[in-house]
């Protein structure tokens, strides 16, 4: 399968997700580069990026199962 460079954006709205956010991005971590999150205080939400290189089939799988997550909402942007 082809490699992608990918950035995974996530918002949490709901602090209680971020244990389960975590968990999926410990399950994922051999295909993640980095990571940063920013918690945004004055609109309570936390704000993450997460630079993946994986194909694009498991890419989608981390997007998937975290948009599934109440409170949470992912969008990626990848490599042609």
């Amino acid at each position: 399968m082809e490699s992608k460079i990918a950035v995974v954006a996530i918002i949490v709205s709901d602090l209680t997700a971020v244990e389960r956010i975590n968990s999926l991005l410990h399950t994922f971590g051999e295909h993640i580069i980095g990571r940063l999150g920013l918690p945004y205080k004055q609109k309570k939400v936390n704000v993450i990026s997460v630079v993946m290189d994986a194909p694009q089939e498991i890419i989608n799988s981390l997007s998937g199962k975290l948009g599934m997550i109440d409170g949470v909402s992912s969008k990626v942007l990848t490599t042609k």
